[in-house]
Protein backbone atom coordinates (compact mmCIF):
# COMPACT_ATOMS: atom_id res chain seq x y z
CA UNK A 1 0.00 0.00 0.00
CA UNK A 2 1.19 3.50 -0.98
CA UNK A 3 1.75 6.62 0.87
CA UNK A 4 -1.46 8.17 -0.46
CA UNK A 5 -3.12 4.51 0.21
CA UNK A 6 -2.11 4.55 4.06
CA UNK A 7 -3.00 7.96 4.62
CA UNK A 8 -6.36 7.60 2.85
CA UNK A 9 -6.77 4.14 4.91
CA UNK A 10 -5.91 5.70 7.98
CA UNK A 11 -8.64 8.68 7.80
CA UNK A 12 -11.49 6.81 7.33
CA UNK A 13 -10.52 4.29 10.20
CA UNK A 14 -10.38 7.90 12.52
CA UNK A 15 -13.63 9.17 11.31
CA UNK A 16 -15.25 5.64 11.07
CA UNK A 17 -13.92 4.79 14.77
CA UNK A 18 -14.49 8.52 16.66
CA UNK A 19 -17.61 10.16 16.40
CA UNK A 20 -15.97 13.34 17.78
CA UNK A 21 -14.10 13.96 14.70
CA UNK A 22 -16.39 15.77 12.37
CA UNK A 23 -14.08 16.78 9.48
CA UNK A 24 -11.63 15.07 7.50
CA UNK A 25 -8.76 18.06 7.67
CA UNK A 26 -9.57 17.09 11.77
CA UNK A 27 -7.61 13.86 11.20
CA UNK A 28 -4.74 15.39 10.34
CA UNK A 29 -4.76 16.63 14.31
CA UNK A 30 -5.21 13.17 15.39
CA UNK A 31 -3.03 12.10 17.62
CA UNK A 32 -3.99 7.81 15.92
CA UNK A 33 -3.42 9.26 13.09
CA UNK A 34 0.05 10.78 13.46
CA UNK A 35 1.47 8.29 15.00
CA UNK A 36 0.58 5.41 12.48
CA UNK A 37 2.03 7.36 9.56
CA UNK A 38 5.48 7.59 11.20
CA UNK A 39 4.97 3.51 12.49
CA UNK A 40 4.19 2.58 8.92
CA UNK A 41 7.25 4.90 7.37
CA UNK A 42 9.04 3.31 10.62
CA UNK A 43 8.36 -0.30 10.50
CA UNK A 44 9.17 -0.46 6.41
CA UNK A 45 12.58 0.91 7.19
CA UNK A 46 12.77 -1.77 10.29
CA UNK A 47 11.91 -4.31 8.06
CA UNK A 48 15.07 -3.42 5.48
CA UNK A 49 17.36 -3.21 8.57
CA UNK A 50 17.75 0.62 8.92
CA UNK A 51 17.21 0.36 12.64
CA UNK A 52 18.89 3.46 13.98
CA UNK A 53 16.09 5.22 11.09
CA UNK A 54 13.45 3.00 12.05
CA UNK A 55 14.24 4.18 15.76
CA UNK A 56 14.40 7.85 15.14
CA UNK A 57 11.15 8.37 13.06
CA UNK A 58 9.29 6.14 15.58
CA UNK A 59 10.78 8.39 18.52
CA UNK A 60 9.62 11.42 16.53
CA UNK A 61 5.81 9.83 16.52
CA UNK A 62 6.47 9.38 20.51
CA UNK A 63 7.33 13.15 21.21
CA UNK A 64 3.87 13.82 19.08
CA UNK A 65 1.56 12.04 20.07
CA UNK A 66 2.65 10.38 23.68
CA UNK A 67 2.04 6.78 21.48
CA UNK A 68 5.25 4.55 21.13
CA UNK A 69 4.85 1.90 18.88
CA UNK A 70 8.08 -0.34 18.04
CA UNK A 71 8.74 -0.46 14.80
CA UNK A 72 9.34 -4.05 14.93
CA UNK A 73 5.55 -4.20 16.20
CA UNK A 74 3.48 -6.09 13.43
CA UNK A 75 0.43 -3.92 12.43
CA UNK A 76 -2.59 -5.39 10.52
CA UNK A 77 -5.72 -3.58 9.11
CA UNK A 78 -8.22 -1.02 10.91
CA UNK A 79 -6.06 -0.11 14.01
CA UNK A 80 -7.26 2.68 16.01
CA UNK A 81 -5.59 3.87 18.95
CA UNK A 82 -8.75 6.43 20.95
CA UNK A 83 -6.94 9.26 22.65
CA UNK A 84 -3.96 7.37 23.12
CA UNK A 85 -1.53 8.84 25.01
CA UNK A 86 0.54 6.36 26.94
CA UNK A 87 0.07 3.94 25.02
CA UNK A 88 2.91 1.01 24.57
CA UNK A 89 3.67 -1.54 22.02
CA UNK A 90 6.74 -3.96 22.38
CA UNK A 91 8.89 -4.96 19.37
CA UNK A 92 7.47 -8.34 18.97
CA UNK A 93 3.97 -7.44 19.28
CA UNK A 94 1.68 -8.67 16.69
CA UNK A 95 -1.87 -7.38 16.29
CA UNK A 96 -4.40 -8.80 14.11
CA UNK A 97 -7.28 -6.67 12.19
CA UNK A 98 -9.60 -3.98 13.46
CA UNK A 99 -8.26 -3.57 16.47
CA UNK A 100 -8.94 -1.24 19.48
CA UNK A 101 -6.79 0.15 22.01
CA UNK A 102 -7.45 3.02 24.49
CA UNK A 103 -5.30 5.67 26.45
CA UNK A 104 -2.70 3.60 28.90
CA UNK A 105 -2.61 0.52 27.08
CA UNK A 106 0.55 -1.59 27.60
CA UNK A 107 1.54 -4.46 25.24
CA UNK A 108 4.88 -5.32 26.50
CA UNK A 109 6.48 -8.15 28.21
CA UNK A 110 7.66 -9.16 31.34
CA UNK A 111 11.38 -9.64 31.60
CA UNK A 112 14.61 -9.21 29.45
CA UNK A 113 14.20 -12.26 27.25
CA UNK A 114 15.02 -12.41 23.70
CA UNK A 115 12.57 -13.66 21.02
CA UNK A 116 8.82 -13.64 21.15
CA UNK A 117 8.38 -11.75 24.23
CA UNK A 118 5.11 -9.36 23.36
CA UNK A 119 1.70 -10.59 23.06
CA UNK A 120 -0.63 -11.49 19.84
CA UNK A 121 -3.58 -9.71 19.52
CA UNK A 122 -5.91 -11.47 17.47
CA UNK A 123 -9.15 -9.80 15.26
CA UNK A 124 -11.80 -7.50 16.19
CA UNK A 125 -10.54 -7.27 19.87
CA UNK A 126 -10.59 -4.13 22.10
CA UNK A 127 -8.42 -3.21 24.73
CA UNK A 128 -10.09 -0.80 27.45
CA UNK A 129 -7.97 2.12 28.97
CA UNK A 130 -5.35 1.56 31.73
CA UNK A 131 -5.33 -2.06 30.51
CA UNK A 132 -1.66 -4.22 30.38
CA UNK A 133 -1.48 -7.16 28.39
CA UNK A 134 2.24 -8.75 29.50
CA UNK A 135 4.05 -11.64 27.76
CA UNK A 136 3.97 -13.55 24.92
CA UNK A 137 0.11 -15.44 24.93
CA UNK A 138 -2.62 -14.55 22.16
CA UNK A 139 -5.75 -12.74 23.06
CA UNK A 140 -7.97 -14.76 20.84
CA UNK A 141 -10.25 -13.10 18.65
CA UNK A 142 -13.26 -10.85 18.97
CA UNK A 143 -12.60 -10.69 23.00
CA UNK A 144 -12.77 -7.32 24.80
CA UNK A 145 -10.36 -6.77 27.91
CA UNK A 146 -11.45 -4.17 30.70
CA UNK A 147 -10.01 -0.88 31.60
CA UNK A 148 -7.41 -1.42 33.82
CA UNK A 149 -7.02 -5.46 33.68
CA UNK A 150 -3.67 -7.03 33.87
CA UNK A 151 -3.78 -9.89 31.82
CA UNK A 152 -0.74 -12.59 32.35
CA UNK A 153 -2.48 -15.49 30.69
CA UNK A 154 -3.77 -16.64 27.39
CA UNK A 155 -7.39 -15.63 26.54
CA UNK A 156 -9.40 -17.84 24.41
CA UNK A 157 -11.70 -16.29 21.23
CA UNK A 158 -14.96 -14.39 22.22
CA UNK A 159 -13.72 -13.69 26.10
CA UNK A 160 -14.47 -10.64 27.91
CA UNK A 161 -11.58 -10.14 30.82
CA UNK A 162 -11.55 -8.08 33.66
CA UNK A 163 -9.54 -7.93 37.47
CA UNK A 164 -6.00 -7.76 38.28
CA UNK A 165 -4.98 -10.27 37.55
CA UNK A 166 -7.36 -10.39 34.65
CA UNK A 167 -9.68 -13.69 34.98
CA UNK A 168 -12.10 -14.50 31.94
CA UNK A 169 -15.84 -13.40 32.78
CA UNK A 170 -17.70 -14.05 29.61
CA UNK A 171 -16.98 -16.62 26.73
CA UNK A 172 -18.86 -16.96 23.83
CA UNK A 173 -19.62 -13.43 22.89
CA UNK A 174 -20.65 -12.77 19.16
CA UNK A 175 -18.18 -10.77 16.92
CA UNK A 176 -17.94 -6.88 18.33
CA UNK A 177 -19.22 -4.21 15.82
CA UNK A 178 -17.10 -1.29 15.96
CA UNK A 179 -20.14 0.88 16.61
CA UNK A 180 -21.00 -0.64 19.99
CA UNK A 181 -17.53 -1.32 21.51
CA UNK A 182 -17.55 0.65 24.50
CA UNK A 183 -15.92 0.17 27.72
CA UNK A 184 -18.76 0.16 30.14
CA UNK A 185 -20.84 -2.60 29.54
CA UNK A 186 -18.56 -5.35 31.12
CA UNK A 187 -18.93 -7.80 34.04
CA UNK A 188 -18.16 -6.79 37.17
CA UNK A 189 -16.34 -9.96 38.75
CA UNK A 190 -16.43 -8.84 42.81
CA UNK A 191 -19.87 -7.35 42.60
CA UNK A 192 -20.88 -10.67 40.64
CA UNK A 193 -18.90 -13.04 44.01
CA UNK A 194 -20.35 -10.63 46.33
CA UNK A 195 -23.71 -11.28 44.93
CA UNK A 196 -23.23 -14.93 45.43
CA UNK A 197 -22.26 -14.66 48.77
CA UNK A 198 -25.21 -12.90 49.79
CA UNK A 199 -27.68 -15.46 48.21
CA UNK A 200 -26.05 -18.47 49.72
CA UNK A 201 -25.90 -16.37 52.93
CA UNK A 202 -29.77 -15.80 52.87
CA UNK A 203 -29.90 -19.41 51.77
CA UNK A 204 -28.22 -20.68 55.23
CA UNK A 205 -30.38 -17.89 57.56
CA UNK A 206 -33.39 -19.34 55.65
CA UNK A 207 -32.22 -22.65 56.69
CA UNK A 208 -31.11 -22.42 59.96
CA UNK A 209 -34.61 -20.55 60.68
CA UNK A 210 -36.56 -23.95 59.19
CA UNK A 211 -34.09 -26.16 61.38
CA UNK A 212 -35.06 -23.54 64.57
CA UNK A 213 -38.73 -24.08 63.94
CA UNK A 214 -38.72 -27.63 63.58
CA UNK A 215 -36.79 -27.83 66.84
CA UNK A 216 -39.09 -25.95 68.59
CA UNK A 217 -41.87 -27.99 67.38
CA UNK A 218 -40.41 -31.54 68.34
CA UNK A 219 -39.65 -29.68 71.98
CA UNK A 220 -43.61 -28.39 72.36
CA UNK A 221 -45.11 -31.90 71.38
CA UNK A 222 -42.59 -34.05 73.76
CA UNK A 223 -43.69 -32.00 76.17
CA UNK A 224 -47.21 -31.89 75.36
CA UNK A 225 -46.53 -35.65 74.99
CA UNK A 226 -44.86 -35.61 78.89
CA UNK A 227 -47.86 -33.91 80.04
CA UNK A 228 -50.34 -36.35 79.60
Amino acid sequence: MGVISNIAEEIRIVRERDPAIHSAMEVFLYPSFKVMIHYRIAHKLYRKGHFFWARWVSQRGVRRTGIEIHPGAEIGKGFFIDHGNGVIIGETTIIGDNVTLYQGVTLGGTGKEHGKRHPTIGNNVMISAGAKVLGSFTIGDNSKIGAGSVVLSEVPPNSTVVGVPGRVVKRNNMALPQETMNQTDLPDPVKEDIAGLQRANSEMINRILELESQVRTLTENRRVGDTF
